[in-house]
């Protein structure tokens, strides 16, 4: 009979089941620490449940709180087995030891079990009127957690009304949670669209929120100061109580604190008419914001983010601070940028040397990104500041004299928007800047020169030969490079049309013939249309006297800037974006990407069928119909005419549904009928740059261009193999 008995149970959790059933008080603790480790590093013990439970009963509450941890973790794969443990949770909110009561109401409200909501009610209408304010507090946040997952269970029991008297209480910290409490009900009921509001705020309550700020944690600050911040005073009489009442938080040593109360005083000073006030309060500001600099490197960039906003709105904040903001050697990176983009807006006629001082010595720093975007924020002051134009130009100079590769470019960047905003200003900076021509080797910094030499070729000798070099390699040079230098030309052959005809005619061919950039190509042609028909019209196109540029006070508009100012100091004014942009709806936005998902499966299949449907040669609904009638022989005609090569494999998998090539839509419907044909040959041109919209033939030879009319021909396309042309459509 030995045989058929089972083997013996061997494992961790067995020996865990046996020690949490000993006799020995000490031998039980120890046996629930070890099963709290192990689910700590994502073991399975919720087998232990039964046996975890029976622990619950306990003067100790070190273990009691180990076993509500327990109990937290495994609630919802074991609901029915919680059931259990509630005599012993309503138990325990009549224990004589406040801390009992607290961490049984709290760990009720936390297990989201509903099989156990309804036994929650009674103990917790018990613990929001109890004597100690601790077990009160937690009730309050109690509430909360209740009305996320029950709201009409909340509503029926008068928990709201109940958490509106609470504010009313002498404790500081209940009145926090209570707060708290409330902000989070109302957010869900927003969410949820429930019309009425859940919390409204009313003089009284206000009074209440400012006598309890001063005795609270930097939690209950917070929270109390996000509803005075959704406050909307009566009178400016109010506005003006409130933030004497929230100045002295400018003084908390917590950085969430001090950027809270100065959102509540930039959303009152709103309504503050004195204006002796509202600079005392802005002068109040600049010492607190300034000691947020003393902090990490990770708290300073949130602060830095968010002075930059409020120097925005307030320019005049820390008009005098700008040496606080100097880049120490140490500092990161992203903390650096931000420094220098203060800078920039703190700059002024009275601190521009000292900072263009600093700027230079950032310029020759080892750090290529930074010293880029140092030698941008020079060009930036010398735009803002018309009186120190001459002295960063100066300084730019000096740092295109040390010949250093990325220096010189981004330099030559600069300078082409210094020239935007001072026209005819500093032209003899221009030999030094076309002597380094050779150092160019980055997209934007030759497009910047070539800008300059085409701006300025009337007033450069030898223009046509420094262009010249980059027509010589048009056809390798990046797209923007190939736009500038097809403008450039044109205006060199607009102001010096002598020395530049053959110039203007080469780059002409080059771009409309060899470029395969439709931009590029198109910008060729339309300057051959002007310039061979109304070259009047060209110089006025082309020539144009264009505004000056200018430095934009704000990043974001008006509405957003007032906007983000009351999201101080949530991740909203760090990203300088509203939450919608990054946050979906629901708690983590989950629904939201499930939708996206099935719109874009939706728009898949649409346009799946939509490729089938015009390969089967159907009259497709709504596109293209223009109600075409069907010719003599029954065939139809325009779109449904196309010819399908059904037997083609592309053919086949698009009708299939199968196709993953994008291009097996356009394989089936031209087919390879085409692919080494000749295209045929074009139709009679007029005289205007043979465009066809005349009835004059098409000259073979090469356009000719002189000064007084220019009558090029755009270049016949010579045949080509089916290799090179694609399907033969072109």
């Amino acid at each position: 009979m030995s045989s058929f008995r089972a083997p013996p149970r061997k494992g961790e959790n067995f020996e865990l089941a046996a020690d949490l059933n000993s006799e020995y008080k000490d031998k039980r603790k120890d046996a629930i620490k070890r099963v709290i480790a192990n689910m700590t590093v994502q073991k399975d013990v919720s087998g232990l449940f039964p046996d975890v439970l029976k622990n619950m009963q306990t003067d100790d509450l070190e273990q009691k709180k180990l076993v509500y941890l327990y109990l937290m973790n495994y609630a919802k794969t074991q609901p029915e087995l919680v059931i259990l443990a509630v005599n012993t949770f309503v138990k325990d909110t009549d224990d004589p030891n406040p801390l009992v009561r607290a961490l049984a109401i709290r760990t009720m409200g936390c297990l989201r079990a509903e099989k156990i909501i309804d036994y929650l009610c009674d103990p917790l209408q018990k613990c929001l009127k109890d004597d100690n304010p601790y077990v009160r507090k937690t009730a309050a946040l109690c509430v909360a957690k209740l009305y996320d997952l029950k709201p009409e269970l909340v509503i029926e029991n008068g928990f709201l009304e109940q958490l509106r008297d609470m504010i009313a209480d002498s404790n500081p910290m209940v009145v926090a949670n209570t707060v708290a409490a409330l902000t989070d009900i109302h957010a869900a009921a927003v969410a949820a669209g429930v019309p009425r509001d859940q919390f409204p705020i009313s003089t009284d309550i206000v009074n209440k929120l400012l006598v309890a700020l001063n005795e609270c944690s930097e939690w209950g600050r917070v929270a109390i100061l996000n509803v005075l911040a959704r406050y909307t005073a009566e009178d400016a009489g109010e506005s003006e109580h409130i933030c004497e009442r929230v100045v002295p938080q400018f003084q908390h040593a917590n950085a969430s604190v001090v950027l809270s109360a100065i959102k509540v005083v930039m959303i009152h000073m709103r309504d503050i008419s004195s204006e002796n006030l509202s600079k005392t309060l802005i002068r109040k500001m600049a010492p607190p914001l300034v000691t947020l600099l003393s902090n990490p490197p990770e708290v300073q960039w949130v602060a830095l983010r968010n002075i930059n906003l409020l120097l925005q709105k307030r320019p005049d904040l820390l008009s005098n601070e700008l040496r606080v903001f100097f880049c120490k050697y140490n500092d990161p990176l992203y903390v650096k940028v931000e420094k220098l983009d203060i800078m920039v807006r703190l700059a002024s006629e009275n601190n521009v040397d000292p900072l263009l001082s600093e700027l230079k010595e950032y310029a020759q720093e080892v750090d290529v990104d930074f010293v880029r975007r140092s030698i941008k924020a020079i060009g930036q002051t010398a735009i803002k500041i018309d009186e120190a134009a001459e002295r960063c130009v100066n300084v730019l100079l000096e740092l295109i004299g040390t010949r250093v590769s990325y220096v010189v470019q981004e330099a030559v960047v600069v300078m082409k928007d210094i020239f935007r905003k001072y026209p005819s200003t500093y032209e003899g900076v221009i030999p030094t800047l076309c002597a380094n021509l050779d150092e160019l080797d980055e997209p934007e910094a030759k497009a910047s020169l070539i800008w300059i030499i085409g701006e300025y070729a009337k007033k450069i000798d030898n223009a046509d030969e420094l262009l010249g070099i980059f027509v010589d390699t048009f056809t390798e040079e990046s797209y923007p490079v190939q736009l500038q230098t097809l403008t450039a030309v044109v205006k060199l052959y607009l102001q010096k049309p002598e020395s530049s005809q053959g110039l203007v005619q080469k780059v002409l061919n080059t771009a409309t013939k060899d470029c395969d950039s439709p931009d590029v190509r198109d910008r060729a042609y339309i300057y051959w249309r002007l310039l061979s028909t109304d070259p009047g019209a060209a110089k006025a196109v082309v020539l144009a006297v264009r505004p000056p540029i200018t430095l934009p006070r704000t990043t974001v508009s008006a509405v957003l800037l007032e906007e983000l100012l009351g999201e101080i100091p949530l991740l909203a004014s760090v990203y300088h974006k509203p939450a919608e942009t990054f946050v979906g709806r629901g708690r983590i936005g989950a629904d939201t990407v499930q939708q996206k998902k099935a719109e874009l499966a939706d728009d898949r299949i649409a346009t799946q069928k939509a490729l089938q449907t015009v390969a089967a040669g159907q009259q497709a609904e709504n596109l293209l119909d223009f109600d075409d009638d069907v010719q003599g022989d029954g065939q139809p005609s325009g779109l449904a005419a196309t010819t399908i090569l059904a037997q083609t494999p592309a053919a086949a998998n698009l009708l299939a549904g199968t196709s993953s090539n994008p291009l097996d839509d356009l394989v089936s419907i031209f087919g390879g009928a085409n692919l080494n044909s000749t295209p045929a040959a074009p139709a009679p041109a007029n005289g205007l740059g043979g465009f066809g919209f005349g009835a004059s033939p098409l000259a073979p030879a090469a356009p000719s261009i002189t000064p007084t009319a220019l009558s090029p021909q755009p270049p016949q396309q010579p045949a080509q193999g089916g290799q090179d042309d694609l399907l033969g459509l072109f």
